[in-house]
């Protein structure tokens, strides 16, 4: 076991190892149905959301597609960006975008990189077990190139893209507010749309928390910072 993690921290510190949360999101120049793109550069300044899908015109990649699009506004007002990922040529991208708009009127306006693989395999979306297809990940980067957040689903399982944006929007209010985010927020069953307060790092900051803060003990503090 001990040769195994010790042979992990070798791959990771070699560059070798896929990015994790908290690490830089690799530079790359990729092709898209827009043109040639640098990323993270091409977002800079803003929040993006990478998310790959195992392959153009299959159903459930279809939903999702439809269902990103039409909360692209949403995405829009928190300042952020949206790019998806399968290793398809552009031409098929462009044919299934297409498709898309013809049967259901909606027009994807997001960039979809065509990957040869070398995306995919830098960023581990691809399951060993399933050939060569993408698994449905996710990757939420802020202003600053940071990934903030992986999700990997499995192919049978749409993505909840409410959830993507609830995230994003999670991430943006503790920045701002330098709080916590409950479950379900901001329909926490405990506290509603109330944030949480880190915990007390020495005994006299604890003493004071409930005198500023509402509390159940002195490391379970919020404050109803949020306006839903």
């Amino acid at each position: 076991m001990g040769e195994k993690v010790y042979e992990l921290k070798k791959i990771k510190k070699k560059g070798k190892g896929m990015p994790l949360i908290g690490d830089k999101f690799p530079k790359m120049e990729v092709q898209t149905t827009y043109g040639m793109m640098k990323l993270p550069k091409a977002f800079k300044g803003k929040w993006f959301v990478l998310f790959s899908h195992p392959g153009d015109f299959t159903p459930v990649c279809t939903t999702e597609f439809v269902a990103f699009q039409l909360r692209y506004e949403l995405f829009h007002e928190l300042n952020c960006e949206l790019i998806g990922l399968s290793v398809d040529q552009v031409f098929a991208h462009l044919k299934w975008t297409e498709w898309i708009a013809e049967n259901f009127d909606v027009d994807i306006e997001f960039p979809i990189i065509a990957d040869t693989g070398k995306v995919a395999d830098l960023l581990g979306l691809i399951h060993p077990n399933k050939g060569t297809n993408t698994v449905r990940a996710v990757f939420i980067i802020d202003p600053q190139g940071i990934i903030r957040a992986m999700l990997y689903y499995p192919q049978e399982l749409g993505r909840n893209i409410d959830e993507i944006l609830r995230m994003i929007e999670g991430f943006q209010t503790a920045d701002e507010k330098e709080v916590a985010i409950p479950a379900n927020w901001p329909c926490n069953e405990i506290i509603g749309k109330g944030l949480i307060i880190p915990p007390a790092a020495d005994v006299e900051t604890a003493i004071k928390r409930p005198e500023k803060y509402k509390c159940f003990d002195w490391w379970l503090c919020y404050r109803n910072f949020y306006k839903w």
